[in-house]
């Protein structure tokens, strides 16, 4: 996937772009909001994902969504050390599909690029469209799973559930990120909910050893070991 990276600092933008190329990302920088529409080839070879950091230098960020959703209809994810749910709403409003707020972590925003893709871009990328974890087989566009080979009947938040935890297998997801993810950014029900759901899908996979809790933390979606 070739993404856009729109962010003025160079300690930012340079272990960004050295991560999302080792996950095997095409990355294409601008610096600044002047050099957006010069560094792409929009017409012949336009970017397939936007990261678009707020603080830049020459460009209001709201200013610059709204160019580039005018422009094209690329995922576009906002990076902000913005907080206020005002800037939250004014930014999905001018065509944001996503938002992270400064700092935050690699793998969750790798998860996020991916989430944001397979919603937007469900038939385009058959890489994204099957996540194979071990025996397991998560299709996202049939929302199918099976194990083994043998399909395993989830509910349809059950399914959501497993698919965002496959976004990135091996990573740590915060309890509060898959409610905000699975369930809703302004979930005010009990977390027990999380906790019977995994319970769930565990399970129903047949092992509680697919989903691993990390105290304090969160889960992460793994592939079992065998006793030793």
């Amino acid at each position: 996937m070739h993404i856009l990276l729109i962010e003025d600092d160079d300690s930012i933008a340079e272990p960004l772009t050295t991560g999302l190329a080792r996950d095997g990302f095409v990355v294409t920088r601008a610096a600044t909001g002047a050099a957006v529409f010069d560094v792409i080839d929009w017409d012949a070879a336009p970017p397939e994902f936007v990261l678009l950091d707020l603080g830049l230098p020459d460009a209001d960020g709201a200013d610059l969504c709204r160019a580039l959703r005018a422009r094209s209809g690329v995922p576009i994810i906002v990076v902000t050390a913005r907080g206020d749910e005002i800037d939250r709403v004014v930014l999905l409003e001018l065509g944001a599909d996503d938002y992270v707020v400064k700092p935050f972590g690699f793998r969750e925003l790798v998860a996020r690029i991916r989430a944001v893709a397979r919603r937007t871009q469900p038939s385009s990328d058959p890489a994204l469209a099957v996540a194979t974890i071990g025996g397991l087989e998560i299709d996202y566009r049939a929302r199918r799973v099976t194990l083994d080979g043998n399909e395993v009947g989830l509910t349809p938040k059950e399914f959501d559930l497993l698919a965002f935890l496959a976004g990135d297998p091996g990573a740590v997801y915060r309890r509060e990120t898959i409610l905000d993810e699975v369930w809703d950014p302004h979930w005010y029900g009990p977390t027990k909910t999380l906790d019977v759901h995994v319970a769930a899908v565990r399970k129903k996979l047949g092992d509680a050893g697919w989903i691993e809790t990390v105290r304090g933390v969160g889960f992460r979606l793994v592939v079992p070991q065998p006793d030793r």
